[in-house]
């Protein structure tokens, strides 16, 4: 029995996905059973590195999805619209989805999975979050059994492109991602990159799978790389750490705690994108250039990383065709069409978000300030202040007639941090802050 697809899309990802399906020879003999029955496309005229025939192709998306002969729909075109309308459509008329599309999945994973599970059909996004890497499936099935305590990653490989460069050159941000953009890791509005929205989605998606809960996106905090500046990459490094953009979602323990709701934790969690001083004896340390990996801590697993490609053709289209055939393999033995439970998105609660004044972690801050003595005393008064306790706190030297400062802070409520800050800023010594890091 051949399996219809219908493909919508027919980009990179798009393309990688048709090449691996219509060259099957030495790969998992399920694949021979795939057929593309019928192409979504934008141009119908455009060059294109696999062949099809006038019939398959076509420029109506709508007239795929509601084909009553496809039996998966992969929905590769990106963006919320029409992609959202589209699987939407698709889910209605009982075809199961297959999707790379964090974006929808982060901002209407509830309506489409409440969709999914009303009609009996899956959704499966393996390729949203870390390219090629496997970390959507074992979040639901083999790690299943422990309790996450956090998942934690390099989620975003342009900006992990960026500060491996910034790092390994001692270049400016601005001089590395015109670079990037130069060479196609970067794109011409790096917004979603560079301002941390892209790992946002991610770890909305992974937190949900990690925590059984529904993650609302307006809640994690986030936070970019633009301020992350050459100084700090070189004072991270003397101070043995390496600067990541990392997204962390981590259950927060709270003394009073809210009531949880029906099938929910008492925990709540943080759940946050920002720079982050990582130490180099740290396994995220050592990941470097475009690619990815998530940590995942549980009990009674412990540790366990993955790690690979985040993105491109080869990576992305392995896990799209991963997920295609994990539905055919169950549409070839299932007898009933009722979904199978580990491959459902069926939990219906909201997570707790803790509010991030809430959230404990140590600083790193760069000051510039007037070059008169007692001004580190007046730092460290006012972070005494607010019962901030420090690690460290060094003049580094002199940057533009101003005395540069560095501190590191043991772990400390963020809210008091924040306040010993606003203090600090009034102080006649203290001219700018030029930087304030998170450290893990």
């Amino acid at each position: 029995m051949a399996y219809k697809l219908g493909l919508l899309g027919l980009g990179t990802v798009g393309t990688g996905t048709a090449q691996i399906i219509l060259d099957s020879l030495g790969r998992h003999p399920l694949l021979q059973e795939l057929e593309i029955h019928r192409v979504g496309v934008r141009n119908l005229d455009k060059p294109r590195q696999v062949t099809f025939s006038a019939d398959q192709l076509t420029t109506d998306l709508e007239s795929i999805v509601i084909d009553p002969d496809i039996d998966i729909v992969v929905e590769l075109i990106g963006g919320l619209e029409p992609a959202r309308s589209l699987i939407l459509t698709a889910i209605s008329h009982g075809k199961h989805i297959v999707t790379a599309n964090k974006a929808v999945i982060s901002r209407y994973g509830n309506e489409i999975f409440d969709a999914a599970n009303a009609k009996g059909v899956y959704v499966m996004l393996e390729a949203a979050v870390g390219g090629g890497i496997p970390v959507i499936q074992p979040l639901k099935e083999s790690l299943g059994v422990n309790r996450i305590q956090s998942v934690m990653g390099i989620i975003n490989g342009t900006t992990n492109y960026i500060l491996t460069r910034m790092q390994t050159e001692g270049a400016d941000f601005a001089d590395v991602l015109a670079d990037a953009q130069r060479l196609g890791y970067a794109e011409a509005d790096p917004t979603a990159d560079v301002d941390g929205l892209d790992a946002a989605d991610k770890i909305a998606i992974l937190a949900s799978l990690a925590f059984a809960g529904r993650i609302k996106l307006e809640d994690i905090h986030c936070e970019g790389i633009r301020q992350v500046s050459a100084a700090d990459i070189a004072y991270a490094e003397k101070l043995g750490f390496t600067i990541k953009l990392l997204a962390i979602a981590k259950r927060q323990s709270s003394t009073t705690p809210p009531a949880p709701p029906p099938g929910g934790a008492v925990d709540r969690l943080s759940i946050r994108v920002h720079p982050t001083l990582v130490p180099k004896t740290h396994p995220l340390a050592s990941i470097n250039g475009v690619y990815n990996a998530i940590l995942v801590e549980g009990e009674p697993l412990g540790q366990v990383m993955f790690y690979g490609p985040g993105a491109g053709s080869g990576p992305t289209a392995s896990a799209v065709v991963s997920d295609i055939l994990t539905i055919a393999a169950i549409l070839k033995t299932e007898t009933e069409p009722i979904p199978h439970p580990l491959l459902s998105c069926t939990h219906q609660h909201y997570c707790a978000i803790a509010p991030m004044e809430e959230l404990v972690t140590r600083f790193y801050t760069r000051f510039l300030t007037n070059d008169t003595p007692g001004v580190i005393g007046h730092l460290g008064t006012s972070f005494g202040n607010h019962g901030v306790s420090l690690e460290s706190i060094v003049q580094i030297g002199m940057r533009d007639n101003q005395a540069e400062i560095v501190v590191v802070t043991h772990d400390v409520s963020e809210g008091n941090f924040l306040n010993a800050l606003a203090e600090i800023r009034q102080l006649d010594a203290v001219m700018s802050i030029p930087s304030v890091l998170r450290v893990l």
